[in-house]
């Protein structure tokens, strides 16, 4: 008896199998069907999945049946399809879940691809004829700009018409104007691109001639116009028809970035990031897919994109932590759009001041190409840095005398600063003078490792940043009754507050998560400044790549804490924050100065960043981590495990260790009976032992070499579901982890 054909799904449940179902009635399977979304039961509930594959059914055992299918064709296909099964293999995650994450939410749930056609207004017949009898009022100022631009689109009646909607709903109702689609989208109308120095013109060649795939380092120091180099090889990308794909770290990069791609290329610029509401993000995912969108600016998720056009990819900032996912599906947004170059055979450029390490060790092999800015961009100098020894000095809020007579110099000057603290709240601890009691999170403290709640709202609300949990500050002291509850330390908002009282007649604006929650925040705090005196006070947000010319101070307070650290990519991390913070000053005409407050003035990392520079540091660092065994000289795999009870996750930590080693000796592995091929540390507690009620504790898993490591978690995995205790844990392996805690 001939067995009948099924379809194999994929599925967003954290399972790594497929799953068997019945075509939908009417229905023959065939290649065509993968790729498709497909709609099933699935228990209780219906799911939307992938089909990967075209199976069959021996009559055994009766399968469901699909419900229907949602997409005419392949949703996921070619290189998409292929990269994203690569990517499931490299994080030994599920492909279902895989999938499913590069999917904007919207299509993930069922929704249909949205119609991205172009649309362009007209004045109807009827429009014509009484276009000459309309009263005056908007509806006949646009008519009449109609009238002359004829099918102009919506996106520059936003441009040129401002608050056109309205007016254009009217003339609907009269039936004088009609929207018809337009076939070929308008031409792009550039703007004259600024004069290039040397260097800038010398990298944007080679982006420009690589042909097929080639990895670019662009270094460049910050203010040295990388943007326009980007703009360079964008607008050469279009000129052949291709779409390019630019990646940023930050959602409020986005609106400054955007309007600057705009004016250049004349082309839409369309924005992708969690900001937008699940609509707007599918409608910019299928106008890829469509090969529409012709240049798409975005954050992490943008990686996954469809490029069916596919002439660049940008990485901007490629040292930020920010591009990869610590939750979920664990993939770094740069190390997954180099393997999309790599497939589509185009030419991907990583942007940075401070590459990282991994990037200048693949630079220094030969594997990229570097490319170097070594000047800042129309005649800019390099700001003045002066590490300040803060030891036995008064301080307000963090702030020095000399830190305040700095601030007030640049104000009286016509210029801004910005004071930088990596801490957002009033102060990060509440403490009782008189017993020594302060404020910890009962969610996430155990009797060794104390985690205190940061204050807020000028000592008002406590709130810990591990896991969320908010409460009033109480108005006495829980231990003895006291009412000697001080905020001890200083955060963001009792600086500004500091700030605001000691320089009353200038705007002091502070930028951190917690003040650019809305849509465009941090775009309308800059706005706000715009470029008259003033002054900035904020997080690592303030580090990424925005552009202040007015900026003249910038004033690091609080650096100490990220001086002696257990975390081997800490000084990294540390390094790259204060160059490219102190890279905000002096950007334009006007000089600029930075100073560095520190209990540690001769500290080892400040004196070489100070006389060396940031690559002076990461010679050293790179050579420190090679003979530590340290990534980008090691390959890492960390395993993590979290439940209400400790010994739980310490035992399957323990049993996954067992696995690994036992599997060692196998003849199944081409390293078996090789001493030493994978390292181990642990299990051991999590840095941070508790978070959010649950007990957390890792196993961290460590080779020489790539291939070993991946060998033996292929086969650990399926042991590992297999075991009871992984229904009883939280668990879940990161790839390349780039945070230990």
């Amino acid at each position: 008896m001939p067995s009948d054909p099924t379809l194999q799904l994929a599925l967003p449940v954290p399972l790594p199998q497929l799953f068997d179902y019945a075509p939908p009635e009417g229905h023959t399977p065939q290649s065509a069907d993968i790729g498709r979304r497909l709609r099933v039961p699935f228990g209780k509930r219906e799911l939307v999945g992938i089909v990967t594959a075209i199976g069959r059914n021996s009559g055994q055992q009766p399968l469901r049946p699909a419900l229907g299918f949602l997409d005419p064709e392949p949703l996921l296909h070619g290189e998409l399809w292929q990269s994203l099964q690569w990517l499931a293999g490299y994080l030994h995650a599920p492909l279902g879940e895989v999938l499913a994450t590069a999917l904007p939410t919207a299509l993930r749930q069922g929704e249909p691809l949205p119609d991205t056609a172009l649309y362009g207004w007209y004045l109807s017949d009827g429009g014509q004829q009484a276009l000459a009898h309309m009263r005056q009022g908007r509806p006949r100022q646009l008519a009449e700009y109609l009238a002359t631009q004829p099918g102009i689109t919506e996106r520059l009646l936003d441009e040129h018409q401002p608050g056109w909607r309205p007016a254009i709903r009217t003339l609907e109702k009269r039936g004088q104007v009609e929207r018809h689609i337009i076939n070929a989208p308008p031409p792009a109308t550039p703007a004259n691109s600024c004069v290039l120095n040397t260097e800038q013109r010398s990298a944007a060649e080679a982006i420009c001639k690589a042909e097929g795939f080639q990895p670019f380092l662009l270094d460049g120091v910050t203010g040295s116009g990388k943007t326009e180099v980007y703009l360079e090889a964008i607008a050469a990308c279009l000129a052949r028809g291709q779409q390019a794909l630019v990646l940023v770290p930050e959602i409020g990069l986005t609106p400054q970035m955007l309007s600057r791609f705009q004016r250049r290329l004349g082309v839409e610029i369309h924005a992708l990031h969690s900001g937008l509401s699940d609509g707007e993000r599918a409608h910019v995912w299928a106008a890829a897919w469509r090969g529409q969108a012709r240049v798409i600016v975005g954050t992490r998720s943008s990686v996954f994109v469809p490029l069916p056009k596919a002439g660049l990819i940008i990485v901007d900032e490629e040292h930020d932590g920010s591009y990869k996912q610590f939750d979920g599906i664990r993939y770094h947004a740069r190390d997954f759009a180099l393997v999309r170059a790599k497939a589509l055979n185009i030419p991907v450029v990583l942007g940075s001041a401070t590459p990282s390490l991994e990037t200048l060790a693949n630079a220094r092999q030969g594997r990229f190409e570097r490319l170097r800015l070594t000047q800042r961009a129309a005649g800019a100098s390099s700001p003045t840095v002066r590490v300040m020894d803060i030891r036995k000095r008064p301080l307000q809020a963090g702030l020095s005398p000399e830190a305040l007579q700095a601030i007030g110099d640049a104000l009286a000057a016509g210029g801004q600063a910005l004071v930088f603290k990596n801490r957002r709240g009033y102060a990060p601890s509440l403490l009782c003078h008189d017993c020594g009691w302060s404020a910890s999170c009962p969610r996430c403290s155990t009797e060794s490792h104390v985690s205190a709640m940061t204050v807020h709202h000028h000592g008002r609300r406590l709130q810990c940043h591990h896991c969320g949990q908010r409460r009033s500050s109480p108005p006495a002291c829980p231990a003895c009754g006291g009412l000697a509850l001080q905020p001890q330390g200083n955060g963001t908002e009792r600086i500004e507050e500091y700030l605001a009282e000691a320089f009353a007649d200038f705007p002091v604006i502070r930028i951190d998560r917690s003040s650019t929650q809305g849509r465009d925040a941090l775009q309308k705090h800059f706005d706000s400044l715009a470029r008259e005196p003033g002054i900035l006070v904020g997080t690592q947000m303030l580090a990424k790549g925005h552009d202040l010319p007015n900026l003249t101070l910038v004033v690091v307070v609080g650096i100490d804490e990220g001086l002696y650290s257990a975390d081997f990519r800490s000084t990294e991390k540390l390094a790259q924050l204060l160059i490219q913070v102190a890279g905000r000053a002096g950007r334009a005409s006007k000089p600029g100065q930075v100073l560095l407050q520190t209990h540690h003035p001769e500290h080892p990392l400040l004196q070489t960043l100070i006389h060396g520079g940031y690559h002076a540091f990461a010679e050293a660092e790179l050579s420190e981590r090679e003979a530590a065994g340290f990534p980008p000289f090691a390959y890492l795999a960390l395993l993590r495990a979290e439940d209400k009870q400790a010994e739980r996750p310490m035992a399957f930590l323990q049993h996954a260790r067992q696995l690994v080693e036992a599997g060692l000796d196998s003849p199944s592995l081409p390293f078996h009976g090789a001493a030493n091929v994978l390292g181990f540390s642990g299990p051991v507690p999590a840095p941070h032992p508790r978070r959010a009620g649950y007990q957390r504790a890792q196993l961290l898993i460590s080779a020489s070499q790539r291939k070993p490591l991946h060998q033996a978690l292929a086969r650990l995995l399926p042991q590992l579901y297999a075991l009871p205790e992984a229904r009883k844990v939280r668990w879940s392996l990161d790839i390349d982890p780039l945070d230990l805690h």
